[in-house]
């Protein structure tokens, strides 16, 4: 994890087929969200976001150039900022890194935005439904 001014910075996939979003739930199960992990040295934002979208989601795939936004949450008294890219799903795989305890789901992007707690990601879910940036 890498702290930048107190902020911890990571990065996001927002994973779509057919005009689904793939959400999977938090490590403890509670919340959906989008595959999203804290940058590494020597590492761009779109690779972590490559990165954790094969680890908790098991999908590859090919991401917008640039990223759709960002949005800011609190976890543990620290601020998380977390840059979010669209990624077009080219395969999905039956296994993967940690599918032992977290759930992927393919939904609309209504019913996506619907799941997820964080109201940042819910603006970029609705943002990128419509097809515009948030």
């Amino acid at each position: 994890m890498l702290l930048f001014d107190d902020e911890i910075r990571q990065a996001a996939a927002l994973p779509v087929r057919d005009g689904d979003i793939c959400l999977v739930t938090s490590r403890n199960g509670k919340r959906w969200v989008a595959p999203k992990g804290c940058m590494e040295p020597g590492k761009t934002a779109g690779e972590i976001a490559l990165q954790e979208a094969w680890e908790e989601a098991g999908l590859v795939g090919v991401l917008e150039p640039e990223p759709i936004g960002s949005y800011v949450y609190q976890k543990d008294g620290l601020t998380c900022h977390v840059i979010v890219f669209l990624m077009e799903v080219t395969s999905e795989s039956a296994v993967w890194p940690e599918q032992s305890f977290r759930q992927r789901r393919w939904l609309s992007a209504a019913k996506a935005a619907e799941r997820v707690a964080d109201p940042g990601l819910r603006a970029l879910i609705e943002g990128a439904a419509v097809g515009r940036t948030v």
